[in-house]
């Protein structure tokens, strides 16, 4: 897991895999997260969907409430595909309906590996 050194947006990512599903134009796509935070994530999938595509996302965070882990449900829109040279194509994610408590908790699991300011 690691944060981004140089990183100059309002929201630090995180480089960690996490579970996701995204829909898109009829087809399912369970993948994993390259890396996320709480207004979008980038991840890979098997095929082409052009940019400005609306997606449902499920993402599920290693937070355990109870016995089981928590899904973050969200809508989203791709803002970049790239084609992956080595098969599939890399997608950036913009989460534009997201409630605050969804987006709390992805907050929340992100900060968690941030180093602590002294």
């Amino acid at each position: 897991m690691k944060i981004k050194e140089s990183e100059r947006r309002k929201y630090p990512r995180l480089d960690q895999s996490l579970h996701i599903k995204v829909a898109a134009n009829g087809y399912d796509f369970i993948t994993s997260t390259q890396n996320v935070s709480c207004v979008g994530a980038y991840c890979l999938i098997n095929k082409y969907v052009p940019p400005f595509t609306k997606v449902n996302v499920k993402l599920t965070l290693p937070i355990v409430s109870g016995d089981k882990k928590y899904d973050v449900e969200c809508k989203g829109v791709i803002v970049r595909t790239v084609d992956e040279s080595s098969g599939g194509f890399n997608i950036a994610i913009f989460f534009n309906e997201i409630n605050n408590l969804q987006r709390k908790k992805i907050s929340e699991y992100i900060n968690q590996f941030l180093p602590k300011k002294s």
